[in-house]
């Protein structure tokens, strides 16, 4: 049954509470993050690998937890029903993942356009054609551009930690544009993992939807999310104009998200040892194959440091810029066949040809830590 709640300041709950340790896989760290979270509601659709976590939702639901949970038609339905739920004020949670992910893809820049503070995790798959279910990071690329402000998790307590997070810097009211928490599927979902976890007792305080930038749709406003002004049907250069701005505000909510991610997450990236003639940049589970990789190229005789990316949205320009600046290659390993990390450092930093795209797998294969290794050699010839 339930266990008696009381509501914390997000920063005793994050910080300052004494925390147990658990052994569980990255699924259960879903469910131990949305105990704490104060979640209203939960709507769900199965699919692999996320089904786990949704399923752990649900019974938290049957415990008290949350105060509805239901199973959507399909995914596309499921992501509408958030939109509607948080568009009516309250605070909502969903996974999804791979082709789910894609089936639904319609709906999430509507909820950056709706200023809708949703958090969801996808946990990642494979999306193309022969069926996969193993992980592969490729709908990451997809989903840089719906205005969502996007963490990468490289674990299961970063999975726990991001998803509690989330919920705080999604609900600012200068930031109100929904959170993807993104972690490798199996990777992460399907392997345990020690997660230390605030105490079952504390929860986040309530969300305050008339804290929003935008009207909660109640009996008292009409429809301001999805139809701001009868002019814009009437004239196509005001809803030219109305539309275009509205894009480059929720862009700019993203941005202000920034000081909120600098103190809750402690900053888009980490970094360890940064003046190294060679860096690896990675996001995800990538960082780990990359932590290891390094130290054994130590072994070796060559010295590489790691740059952890944390956030791709916003994306950490100017701190890629600072840690690039004197080194003289970057290997950016990546679990996609596209390699989108890659092509956004490139786009970011001035001297983009000192940027290695790979190594990479992809449709579910491990990145054996040998590869990093042989592409850190190379760059140090």
């Amino acid at each position: 049954m339930m266990t008696q709640q009381v509501t914390v300041d997000p920063d005793r709950l994050f910080f300052q509470s004494e925390r147990r340790k658990l052994f569980v896989t990255g699924s259960e760290a879903v469910g131990e993050a949305i105990k704490r979270a104060n979640v209203d509601v939960g709507i769900a659709y199965p699919i692999t690998p996320q089904s786990e976590s949704m399923h752990i939702v649900g019974d938290l639901y049957a415990e008290g937890y949350l105060k509805d949970y239901f199973r959507g038609e399909n995914e596309f339905s499921v992501m509408s029903a958030v939109a509607g739920a948080s568009m009516g004020g309250v605070r909502v949670f969903t996974a999804t993942g791979g082709p789910g992910t894609l089936r639904s893809f319609e709906m999430f820049p509507t909820w950056a356009g709706a200023r809708l503070p949703i958090v969801c995790a996808f946990l990642t798959r494979g999306v193309n054609s022969p069926l996969t279910i193993q992980p592969d990071t490729i709908e990451m690329a997809y989903m840089l551009d719906t205005g969502m402000i996007m963490f990468h998790a490289e674990d299961a307590q970063d999975l726990y930690d991001m998803i509690l997070k989330a919920f705080v810097v999604a609900e600012q009211c200068d930031v109100h544009i929904p959170v993807g928490v993104f972690a490798d599927g199996f990777f992460v979902t399907h392997t345990r993992d020690e997660v230390m976890v605030a105490p079952p007792e504390m929860k986040l305080p309530a969300y305050q939807p008339y804290s929003s930038p935008v009207p909660v749709m109640d009996m008292e406003n009409v429809p301001f999310r999805q139809m701001r002004d009868p002019f814009v049907m009437k004239s196509n250069f005001i809803s030219y104009a109305a539309h275009a701005s509205w894009q480059q505000e929720v862009t700019a909510a993203a941005e202000r998200a920034r000081p909120y991610i600098q103190h809750y997450l402690g900053g888009l990236v980490e970094a360890e040892n940064p003046g190294a003639d060679i860096l690896v940049i990675a996001s995800g589970t990538a960082v780990s194959q990359s932590r290891a990789a390094i130290q054994t190229a130590a072994g070796l005789g060559f010295e590489a440091g790691l740059v952890k990316v944390k956030c791709l949205r916003p994306f950490p320009t100017e701190e890629m810029r600072a840690l690039t600046g004197q080194c003289k290659a970057i290997v950016v390993p990546e679990f996609n066949r596209v390699g989108w990390l890659a092509r956004e450092i490139r786009a970011t930093i001035e001297d983009n040809g000192k940027v290695v795209g790979g190594p990479r797998v992809f449709g579910g294969m491990t990145m054996p830590t040998d590869m990093i290794v042989d592409a850190i050699r190379r760059c140090s010839a």
